[in-house]
């Protein structure tokens, strides 16, 4: 798979306290900020991410490149929402610490999250675009949130002017139902690195998604690994739990076993019943049998002694 070193721009502007993405528009970031971090780390182990913003006062580089989730994690949970954003200073930023990457065999891309106006001007966008392509810098942009033909027009013209041999692409994520993340994994931003979409959402390839496209549970662990974790901790307890149920059962059964059968007729030779509750009716008839005997004894001698 392609080695990469990514950087990720999030847009943390007031415009990002929208809730028209659900759950709003800075936490559907933040969920498709772990997807991209789950798939460029797991199509490659030596690719690396790294996070910052472009709002504020300034954009701010969070997390320089690296392989640790939790910094990650940290990043986004550190960052605060407030002023407007620097789409142009923020990409700027982002080459930069590209250029400073340890593997330089790692090729570079910048993902930018916008959800707010675009302040800079056409004319200042391509030239930035072709200066980023002749860095051999590929730059994908999720547009979202304010989808102004005005804006959706400028990140159009840079999108044209810097693509290039590794792919440069433009999603517009209209709001709907849907998380941004599920729709992200449709786009070619992702589906470029073999991820999956969830639910067999894209166009290419459906049949084979919505059969679980040879993955384990029918779910790619790189799209979702959470929800491919409690599957197969679920699958798991219910082994364990049927192992359970079939070790207490055992012991029943070798109880069972060890019980003689009993090859007695029901019936004896009299007509009687056979077995144990037979022989004590016996003894009792003996006994009482015996008991008349004494007391017939007794009458006797006691009838000798009136004689004497």
């Amino acid at each position: 798979m392609v080695l990469e070193a990514t950087m990720i721009v999030v847009d943390n502007s007031e415009s990002s306290r929208n809730g028209d993405y659900v759950p709003s528009r800075w936490e559907a970031q933040s969920d498709a900020v772990n997807l991209i971090f789950s798939a460029k780390t797991q199509a490659n182990p030596e690719s690396s991410v790294g996070l910052m913003s472009m709002g504020g006062k300034g954009p701010e580089v969070l997390v320089t490149l690296t392989t640790d989730f939790g910094k990650v994690l940290d990043g986004i949970h550190r960052t605060k929402i407030r002023g407007s954003t620097h789409l142009a200073t923020g990409i700027q930023i982002a080459g930069l610490a590209l250029k400073h990457r340890q593997n330089k065999s790692q090729r570079q891309r910048i993902i930018v999250f916008t959800c707010s106006p675009i302040e800079e001007s056409e004319k200042d966008l391509v030239k930035l675009a072709k200066r980023m392509k002749k860095n051999n810098i590929s730059i994908d942009f999720i547009a979202f949130g304010d989808l102004e033909p005005d804006n959706t027009k400028k990140l159009e013209v840079f999108n044209e002017n810097i693509k290039g041999g590794d792919g440069s692409h433009l999603a517009i994520i209209p709001p709907g139902p849907s998380l941004l993340s599920d729709t992200l994994v449709t786009t070619p931003i992702l589906s470029a690195d073999g991820v999956a979409p969830r639910g067999g959402g894209a166009e290419e390839g459906g049949a084979e998604s919505g059969g679980g496209g040879g993955f384990e549970f029918g779910v790619d662990p790189s799209t979702d690994p959470e929800l491919a974790l409690a599957l197969r901790m679920s699958m798991e307890e219910e082994k364990a739990r049927q192992e359970k149920e079939g070790k207490k059962d055992e012991p029943k059964g070798e109880s069972l076993e060890g019980i003689p059968e009993e090859n007695q007729p029901l019936l004896d030779g009299r007509g009687e019943a056979s077995g144990s509750g037979g022989d004590k009716m016996d003894e009792d008839k003996k006994e009482s049998n015996e008991s008349k005997e004494e007391k017939k004894d007794g009458d006797g001698d006691g009838d000798k002694m009136d004689t004497a």
